[in-house]
């Protein structure tokens, strides 16, 4: 199903300054996200847990720490928050259940875990990291993924756990009306963070719970490395969130590190065709990009996208709507 393009914002792009030393940015789901929407109270504790998972990375990258464990710190602060759809807060199947996704990625190695389906592990994120360290298969999916978790003694919780009355009413919605009539704010959303460390690596990591009403088994872009997450410390890391099945068919973030390394495009050019891409082909959304400078930015082409940026010369910002 191709969903409806998004009006007002064709392409709002941030771009910060480039990084001398470490930089990081993190997202926490793109979509119609507006003023009217949040009443000053929920606007407070989102950009509140967006700061939360901000400081948590940019602490391990400010004390020379690696930048796979940057990026892990702040999509696990992501995934316990009933804001964004990843792990607690994500969204429902059809069928009343959570099924959710992770990918990490590292840049200097090209090393990667993924996992796909997972019910009961608390941390999808610290799961995906757990197989890429440990092995020895890349990508894992249902109840093999959890019994992975199991055996690597990975806290797991019944399903229930990641379920909150704000996404059930979604689900309800989605169940009575016609799918294209849920504000894609519902549907969809996804966390993410990229980082470059002080040695000059860079990763990424995506956590997603897919999309309301998605039929169990159903995969989107966020585990797929080269879709949804890529790290390649030659042309750059990326983390998407959006319509999953068009950035799958659009291979977003490899298409974005392809042209910045073998087509000689500035990643911001890339970035800009590859989204555009997306939006022709009826998809909307958006990314966190850093190049192997730390040059970083983010682009949407939907109303707005939960996000976040801190850099080692002190920036630190926090926005969540496209007119920011």
């Amino acid at each position: 199903m191709i969903l409806p393009l998004l009006p007002a914002l064709l392409l709002s792009i941030v771009t910060p300054a480039a990084a001398s030393d470490w930089a990081l940015a993190i997202h926490g789901g793109a979509g119609v996200i507006e003023r009217k929407d949040f009443s000053a109270a929920d606007d407070a504790a989102v950009r509140a847990d967006l700061g939360k998972a901000l400081d948590a990375g940019a602490a391990i990258l400010e004390a020379g720490g690696s930048t796979t464990d940057a990026v892990l710190a702040a999509v696990t602060v992501l995934e316990t928050s009933p804001w964004f759809n990843a792990a607690v807060g994500a969204t429902f199947t059809s069928a009343g259940t959570v099924e959710l996704d992770a990918a990490i990625m590292e840049g200097a190695s090209l090393r990667a875990g993924a996992v796909a389906g997972v019910s009961t592990t608390l941390s999808p994120i610290t799961l995906a990291r757990t197989l890429m360290d440990k092995g020895p298969h890349l990508f894992l999916a249902g109840p093999a993924a959890d019994g992975y978790a199991r055996a690597n003694s990975l806290t797991q919780v019944p399903n229930s756990h990641f379920h909150t009355d704000r996404r059930f009413r979604q689900l309800e919605l989605w169940r009575k009306t016609a799918a294209a009539d849920v504000p894609l704010s519902h549907r969809m959303g996804t966390v993410g963070a990229v980082a470059r460390d002080r040695a000059g690596n860079l990763a990424a990591g995506t956590s997603t719970g897919g999309l309301t009403g998605k039929a169990p088994g159903r995969i989107g872009d966020a585990p797929l490395i080269g879709a949804g997450t890529l790290a390649d410390n030659r042309c750059g890391t990326v983390s998407t969130t959006g319509t999953g099945e068009i950035f799958i068919r659009a291979r977003v973030a490899s298409q974005i590190c392809d042209r910045a390394r073998f087509a000689g495009q500035p990643l911001q050019k890339a970035a800009d065709e590859v989204l555009a891409e997306v939006k022709t082909l009826g998809g909307s959304g958006g990314l966190i990009v850093l190049g192997p400078k730390g040059d970083g930015m983010f682009l949407l082409n939907s109303l707005g996208m939960h996000r976040g940026r801190a850099s080692a010369g002190g920036l630190r910002e926090i926005k969540i709507y496209g007119d920011e």
